[in-house]
């Protein structure tokens, strides 16, 4: 069974879903993310999808993991980023996270990995562009980062008119800080500072974006993008002005907002 948000808001175009835990955000994604699966393998025969890693999409992803009723046989997977030139075992390595978590128990029909390790990167960059225009999204789920970010979009370089889709960045240092404080590296030194990464244009020509934003830590982030201007200093910001978005939070991360709503702002 759905579970029901505790309290449902709107911020310009985007419904906000606050659910009682980080459990139950993940479960009510994960149902969601089904039903568009489903419809899409319905209407074409297949669903192209895109998913995002860390911690903070471990409810989210363990959940759609065991669900029953999806044909993954007939499902394509694609991933927001992957840091340039890591060992491909590292546990950091994202393709890696994925397997992990979610893609060696449901054994989608094709999963492509983010090319972090390739010579030639703007090749690389340019031949995932590709694919993912071959294969478009009929949903992707992402996250918000502690600086706002949207997959490694990272302010201040983010950008929403960006022309390319994939494309090699610069991370910035509260993402760096961010992947070692969540324990995929023993030191801040140890973590990359490139990635390749999917652009905001690539993730907003997805048909479905389902954002999957629980924990604490995020709640500055998620306020910032949901109250102040939307603007490329806070890229989840974007996520106000589209259609076919929604955000989902738990009781932790939705707590500045709830906050607000007390406080009768």
């Amino acid at each position: 069974m759905k579970p029901e948000p505790l309290k449902t808001m709107v911020y310009d175009r985007l419904p906000v879903r606050v659910y009682q835990s980080n459990q139950a955000m993940g479960l009510a994604a994960a149902l969601d993310a089904r039903d568009i699966i489903n419809q899409a393998i319905g209407d074409r025969g297949i669903a192209n999808i895109i998913i995002a890693t860390g911690n903070s999409q471990l409810s989210f992803l363990h959940t759609l993991r065991d669900l029953d009723g999806i044909d993954w046989s007939n499902v394509n997977v694609f991933h927001l980023d992957e840091y340039v030139g890591i060992d491909p075992t590292h546990k950091a390595s994202f393709p890696l996270f994925l397997r992990k978590h979610i893609i060696d128990a449901v054994q989608p029909r094709r999963f492509y990995p983010v090319p972090g390790q390739e010579k030639d990167l703007d090749r690389a960059c340019a031949e995932y562009e590709e694919l993912l225009k071959r294969y478009p999204a009929d949903m992707v789920a992402l996250g918000f980062g502690e600086n706002g970010h949207i997959a490694f979009n990272d302010p201040p370089d983010a950008r929403f008119d960006d022309p390319v889709w994939v494309k090699v960045v610069q991370l910035a240092e509260a993402s760096r800080r961010q992947q070692a404080g969540e324990g995929h590296f023993s030191s801040l030194d140890e973590v990359p500072r490139e990635a390749i990464t999917l652009t905001i244009p690539a993730l907003l020509a997805a048909k479905h974006m389902l954002c999957i934003v629980p924990e604490m830590r995020k709640a500055a982030a998620v306020h910032a993008c949901l109250t102040e201007p939307v603007s490329e200093d806070r890229p989840g910001s974007i996520l106000r002005t589209v259609s076919h978005a929604q955000l989902y939070l738990d009781q932790d991360s939705a707590s500045q907002l709830l906050c607000n709503y007390r406080d009768g702002i």
